[in-house]
């Protein structure tokens, strides 16, 4: 069943998300486009019921207050604008404000409330069919939450048409790459392909401190390796991408600077190959889970703790060297294993370590030391969009902080990051 949708004209809010979340709530599907959408772009647009003028702190681009575009407003849709000059704002009460996009939806609109798991992916199926055709699709298989969708997601639409390839970069955490070729290669029988390519990576990286230069060389490399495999296989021209919403949000959009590149989205080379297969862009992490679900992906794939696309190479501080590296990996792995024997690998949401490139002087065998500090993260959050802090027992963490203290290699000090996101992000870089 197409599910209605209502459109978020974005005219320089900050808080699109929010309120595409909130129409979500309300069982209607919803996505945000920039103010300047097309003709053609809009009346491609599916089942489109309404249209939200959402204004905002950024409106004012270039020094000029921008505004829809004439495809709006003679579209015809029922619009009604929120939060910008010569308009009603936005209630701030948050049972007023449900009452008016109650109102507004399903009163002015007409839309039905059809958004579902259910629905969304029987129409990603279809349209995956659609696009797809007779065609043959590669996915980047990283073992995460996001590409374990998309591809149970896949096995369902094309089924042997999906080639899924994991790519082991080196920047994966302890025992990774083993597991994923055990689940999807053995467990599930999907068609997999395993690359070895630690070297390939890490020499390109080799220097590198800026962690956008990181993310662009990661996600480029990445596309390469896929170019490789797929002219190995016959008839591959489709991409699969495990991209969702948030990181299309933070790579920026026409009112607001991006936040980060992610390389699924800020790293694709301008030369690319493949068409772009991503069912999940414009699902919020919750969704994503509650599609995996769904899909019938057991518990313990579906609530796996989210895991960057460029690996431990964004948690690797500056620039990548091996033997930090592998001090990030190991003490990540201690971190995971203490959280999971106290009970704490369900309830926070994300955590995991992060080693910057400098060191600090300490005593080791009554010597000095010259060595890295570890930084831990845990953090809560429903939609990746904000988080707060994890308040962990100050026992829990001194365990952590002895075992990493006295098992990894390089490292003297062990820290607890409390900055919630904002004004940080999840991740360091």
């Amino acid at each position: 069943m197409q599910q209605d949708m209502i459109v978020i004209i974005d005219l320089g809010s900050e808080e699109n998300a929010s309120l595409a979340r909130e129409i979500r709530a309300l069982g209607v599907y919803s996505e945000i486009h920039p103010h300047d959408i097309t003709k053609d772009a809009l009346a491609a647009l599916p089942n489109v019921k309404g249209i939200i003028l959402n204004g905002g702190a950024n409106r004012v681009v270039d020094g000029v207050e921008i505004d829809a575009s004439e495809a709006v407003y003679s579209s015809g849709i029922p619009t009604i604008a929120f939060d910008h000059k010569g308009a009603d704002a936005m209630p701030s009460g948050e049972d007023e404000r449900k009452k008016v996009l109650s109102d507004f939806i399903f009163n002015t609109c007409k839309a039905q409330a059809n958004w579902n798991m259910e629905n969304f992916i029987n129409d990603q199926i279809e349209l995956v069919r659609r696009q797809v055709g007779d065609g043959k699709v590669l996915l980047a298989l990283s073992g995460g939450v996001d590409s374990s969708v998309v591809a149970a997601l896949l096995i369902k639409a094309i089924g042997d048409k999906l080639t899924c390839v994991h790519v082991n970069h080196g920047l994966l955490r302890k025992g990774e790459p083993e597991q994923v070729v055990e689940v999807f290669g053995k467990e599930l029988g999907a068609n997999l392909v395993y690359v070895d390519a630690t070297d390939r990576f890490l020499d390109k990286l080799a220097g590198v401190a800026d962690s956008e230069r990181k993310r662009k060389i990661i996600g480029a490399e990445f596309i390469r390796v896929f170019e490789e495999e797929a002219r190995k296989l016959d008839g591959i021209s489709f991409l699969a991408q495990g991209t969702i919403y948030p990181d299309i949000i933070e790579s920026g959009t026409k009112t607001a600077k991006a936040v980060k590149a992610h390389h699924n989205v800020g790293g694709l080379p301008d030369d690319l190959q493949f068409e772009l297969v991503e069912p999940l862009k414009m699902l919020f992490k919750d969704e994503v889970r509650a599609c995996g679900a769904a899909l019938g992906l057991p518990d313990n794939m579906v609530y796996r703790q989210p895991f960057p696309g460029p690996g431990l190479g964004v948690r690797c501080l500056g620039a990548i060297t091996r033997d930090r590296l592998e001090a990030v990996r190991e003490s990540d792995a201690i971190l995971r294993e203490e959280f999971a024997k106290n009970g704490l690998a369900g309830k926070v949401w994300q955590y995991f370590t992060a080693i910057p490139d400098f060191r600090s002087v300490g005593v080791r065998d009554n010597a000095r030391c010259y060595d890295w500090p570890v930084i831990i993260r845990a953090v809560n959050t429903v939609d990746a969009m904000t988080a707060s802090i994890e308040e962990i027992d100050y026992a829990v963490l001194h365990k952590v902080t002895n075992r990493i203290l006295a098992e990894v290699k390089g490292v003297n000090r062990v820290l607890y990051d409390l900055s919630p996101k904002p004004v940080a992000t999840i991740e360091w870089e």
